[in-house]
């Protein structure tokens, strides 16, 4: 797909592939947990009056994310999850579900990639995560 040019960066990150057919995106900033987040979502109308999110990406930055295990942790604490997560290995400073990865850039900022409601698969996921490239500074 061609990255519509509003899409390519978001938080200092160039997003470098998306998948085809995302609707409309909108950027929001929040922070929780100490992290501050910039979040990119696509959504859909699925029909009259209902809209679905497509993907999500988002960066997240802050001294808790010290390292790809301090990421882990944080973000168990984030998605209300156990500590039994059920991730598997992406690259070596990231990891991976079946609709989401997460991966540390350098300490304190790392960035996820959702698809909250399975619209786009786990290969797109990952596609869109492996292209995910730190801007030069």
């Amino acid at each position: 797909m061609t990255i519509r040019q509003q899409d390519a960066v978001i938080d200092g990150l160039a997003i470098t592939y998306l998948p085809a057919g995302l609707g409309d995106s909108s950027d929001f900033e929040f922070e929780w947990g100490g992290v501050r987040f910039t979040q990119r979502v696509w959504e859909s109308e699925v029909e009259d009056g209902v809209w679905r999110v497509d993907l999500q990406v988002q960066t997240m930055r802050g001294a808790r994310l010290s390292d790809k295990d301090a990421m882990r942790g944080f973000l168990i604490e984030y998605h209300e999850q156990d500590e039994d997560w059920a991730t598997e290995p992406f690259g070596d400073s990231g990891f991976s579900t079946e609709r989401e990865v997460s991966s540390l850039i350098e300490p304190r900022l790392a960035f996820e990639v959702r698809d909250p409601f399975g619209r786009q698969g786990t290969a797109e996921v990952k596609a869109v995560a492996e292209g995910v490239r730190l801007l030069d500074r």
